[in-house]
């Protein structure tokens, strides 16, 4: 879990408390589960959705995701295998540190050239 969030420890949660817990609406949670294959609650025999413990982590992962690090739909589409496990990220797999600091090098270059625009 991404943001240290404790929650009660329960078999199952309903809809609303999953939302509440991620500080989301309901309809958010809906939302996510048409567009993430990964995120698939459970249903009773009356249609209520029942998330797991690892359904409300997931649902704090996806958000920490979009809301913090500012990731498109399709960005967290690409982080979760289809069964929902995190993956590490290929293109920093491939990079090596002195790619990163030439990158930062040049992140740095174009921002004092911003600062000097101002």
């Amino acid at each position: 879990m991404t943001m240290g969030t404790h929650f009660p420890d329960k078999l199952y949660y309903k809809i609303g408390e999953a939302a509440q817990i991620a500080d989301v609406r309901t309809s958010v949670l809906r939302f996510w589960e048409t567009e993430f294959e990964f995120l698939r609650p459970l249903k009773s025999p009356t249609g209520q959705r029942l998330y797991t413990k690892q359904d409300v982590e997931l649902i704090l992962e996806i958000k920490h995701l979009l809301y913090v690090e500012k990731f498109t739909l399709e960005g967290v589409r690409k982080r979760f295998s289809p069964r929902g496990k995190l993956l590490v990220e290929p293109a920093l797999q491939e990079c090596s540190v002195t790619d990163h600091l030439g990158l930062l090098r040049e992140i740095r270059g174009e921002l004092q050239a911003l600062r000097g625009q101002l």
